[in-house]
């Protein structure tokens, strides 16, 4: 079974800048080499911005632009989220695109009703599943963390990634709850934060971690820093471990109708 390569980069964001935004992404990225994926914060190219009409871009717009070129040029794939406008409405979308051009998209089902975030993006509506080199990956979004019903696990995922602008005063939730993820979904979870603080005065301790499906840390970045770190991940230990300790089959079944 093969082996994946993660990178995460912990970093600041230049609030609502987005030309500054990628050209800082772009340097940190020069740190980063032989990786399959790399994942980037939420809105990763504004900040968490509620200005959705003046930040949010069409089509294939310069994130996308940018993201599609890195993959490309690192030969991994990339995952972050950025303001997407589509038909009229508004999302916190993120992009996980491949090295080959491939993009796939997750809208972030649950808005921070607390930042009004409901009130200038629309939620959505599926999961997604990727399958990328071998390994079915689930990614999401932030407060996403918050609601275990939406990250469940039927046997269809190896990788759990959640990419956030988790704020420092709930960082302790943060942190627990990433372990919680990974060990109630006999999956490896992959937490990525931001660092410093935005236009409305809101501080980012990061605490980017990868987790395996026991709850142990395989990565762990600095608190309060900039960095990147990378793990290697093994799809044949996972399969092993779930193969000697089947907690899923116990599991309750049950059908996730979405109001």
């Amino acid at each position: 079974m093969s082996n994946l390569k993660v990178s995460l980069i912990q970093s600041i964001i230049h609030w609502e800048d987005r030309a500054a935004n990628l050209e800082h992404f772009s340097q940190r990225l020069d740190e980063i080499e032989g990786s399959d994926l790399i994942v980037l914060p939420e809105t990763f190219s504004t900040g968490f911005s509620m200005k959705s009409t003046e930040l949010a871009e069409s089509g294939i717009g310069e994130s996308l632009q940018w993201m599609k070129q890195k993959a490309k040029e690192k030969n991994a794939a990339i995952v972050a989220s950025f303001l997407a406008e589509e038909g009229g409405r508004y999302y916190n979308r993120l992009h996980f695109v491949e090295p080959s051009g491939k993009i796939q998209i997750y809208n972030k089902r649950h808005l921070f009703t607390m930042a009004e975030e409901h009130l200038h993006y629309t939620a959505g509506e599926e999961v997604l599943n990727i399958n990328y080199k071998g390994w079915r990956i689930r990614p999401l979004v932030c407060y996403d963390l918050r609601f275990p019903v939406w990250s469940r696990n039927r046997a269809d995922y190896d990788l759990l990634i959640y990419i956030a602008n988790w704020p420092k005063p709930r960082r302790n939730a943060w942190d627990i709850l990433l372990k919680a993820r990974a060990i109630e979904n006999y999956s490896y979870c992959i937490g990525v934060n931001r660092v410093g603080s935005d236009g409305t005065g809101k501080e980012y301790s990061g605490g980017s971690v990868v987790i395996d499906a026991k709850g142990h840390e395989l990565l762990q970045l600095k608190d309060n820093e900039e960095g990147s770190g990378s793990a290697t991940l093994s799809l044949e230990d996972l399969e092993a471990y779930r193969a000697k300790f089947p907690v899923h089959q116990d599991a309750d079944n049950f059908d996730l109708r979405i109001t």
